[in-house]
C-alpha cells in the first residue's frame, strides 16, 4: 500500500445487513466482472496490434478500476465491524438504530436508519453517523432536541422514537 499507514485505516462500521452486502458485490465483481473484462481484453486482443488498439486500451484500463475496486471492497471488508442486534441499546441513538425525527421549524417527521459511512444512502433513508445530522443525534435519547448547522441556516429535530433496525 503506497504510503497508506495500518493507523490511517478508519474502522469502517457495517450492520449485517451492510456486511452480507459487500460480500455479495465483491464476489460478483470477482466472478461475473472479471470475467466480462478479460473477454473484451481477448477480443480487442483478436483486433490486431496491441500498440494502437483504443478497445484494448479501454478494456484494460476497466481491468485497472476493477481491480482497484475489489481491493478496495476487500480491505473495507477486512476493517469492518459488525453492529450486532445485542449491541444495539434503543435506549439512544446509535449505528443500527431507526430513529424517527420531528424538524421543529417545518412539523414535519422523517424516519432514518443509522448506519455506518460505508452503507450510507439517502435515497433508502440510510443515515451516516459520520453525516451532520448523524454526528449530532449519537448517543443522544428519546424526546431530546438537537440543534444541526446546515448551509441554509440551523435545522431543529427532536428525536421522537428510537428502535431497533
Amino acid at each position: 500500500m503506497y504510503g497508506v499507514q495500518e493507523a490511517d485505516l478508519k474502522e469502517v462500521i457495517l450492520t449485517p445487513e451492510g456486511y452480507k452486502k459487500l460480500q455479495e458485490e465483491i464476489e460478483f465483481l470477482s466472478t461475473v466482472r472479471r470475467r466480462e473484462v478479460a473477454e473484451r481484453i481477448r477480443l480487442a486482443r483478436e483486433f490486431g496490434d496491441i500498440a494502437e488498439n483504443a478497445e484494448y486500451d479501454a478494456a484494460k484500463n476497466d481491468q485497472a478500476h476493477l481491480e482497484a475496486r475489489i481491493a478496495l471492497l476487500e480491505e473495507r471488508l477486512k476493517n469492518a465491524r459488525v453492529v450486532t442486534k445485542k449491541e444495539i441499546n434503543t435506549g439512544e441513538v446509535s449505528v443500527g438504530t431507526t430513529v424517527r425525527l420531528k424538524d421543529l421549524t417545518s412539523n414535519k417527521t422523517v424516519e432514518y436508519h443509522i448506519v455506518g459511512s460505508a452503507e450510507a444512502n439517502p435515497a433508502e433513508m440510510k443515515l451516516s453517523n459520520e453525516s451532520p445530522v448523524g454526528k449530532a443525534i449519537m448517543g443522544r435519547k428519546k424526546g431530546d432536541v438537537v440543534e444541526v448547522s446546515a448551509p441554509r441556516g440551523a435545522l431543529k429535530f427532536k428525536i421522537m422514537e428510537i428502535k431497533a433496525a
